[in-house]
């Protein structure tokens, strides 16, 4: 094996290990509802990048971008809250607050009622995890979408046909931000990695 053979397998195993660190599952979110001080600090915690404060939620929360906190309760941010702002965090880097509020919309309609969300939360945060995961472990062989992966998520879905179109739209999308959160991540990971070692 040559020196671009190993660079190329040592940027692919940098990509390997980042899925394995990368996402928390749905089910590993917390169960319990938080206090918005315990959102900001689970959100700093896992986006080292990105500082969130109270303002920043909820202007999201304002703006009908992410759903409103639980009727009257100190403790109203719940899984489903983590879920959108978890999503929103890998979306912020490649679209604007609005460009977030009309993918969302694609997948859920108005975001304060979960009677006519097309698809869950937790089915879209499920998908995403795969597909960022795939992202990372074919990182270098990898297209910008599955074609016939997201056509297979979107059969599983048994949606109505006037729905199919949109949820579409939206796993495209979703793709889409994966791709660019795994690539930006990658790339700071090389540059750590081979930045320090030009310097030596």
């Amino acid at each position: 094996m040559n020196r671009k053979d190993d660079i190329l397998k040592d940027i692919n195993d940098l990509a390997k290990d980042i899925s394995k660190s990368s996402l928390v599952s749905y089910k590993d979110l917390p169960r319990y509802d938080l206090f918005l001080s315990q959102v900001i600090d689970f959100l700093n915690d896992k986006f080292d990048e990105e500082k969130y404060t109270n303002n920043i939620v909820q202007n999201y929360i304002k703006n009908e971008v992410i759903s409103k906190p639980e009727d009257g309760k100190k403790r109203g941010y719940t899984k489903i809250h983590l879920a959108q702002l978890v999503l929103l965090s890998y979306m912020r880097p490649v679209l604007t607050t609005d460009e977030i509020k009309k993918v969302f919309a694609l997948a859920f309609n108005e975001i304060n009622d979960r009677s006519d969300d097309i698809i869950s939360w937790e089915k879209a945060y499920e998908i995403f995890a795969k597909i960022q995961t795939k992202s990372f472990d074919e990182f270098l062989d990898t297209e910008y979408f599955d074609q016939n992966k997201l056509l297979n998520y979107l059969g599983e879905m048994n949606l109505k046909n006037e729905d199919e179109e949109k949820i579409l739209v939206f796993l495209v999308v979703m793709s889409l931000v994966a791709q660019a959160s795994a690539t930006k991540k990658l790339v700071k990971k090389i540059i750590n990695e081979y930045g320090n070692k030009s310097e030596d």
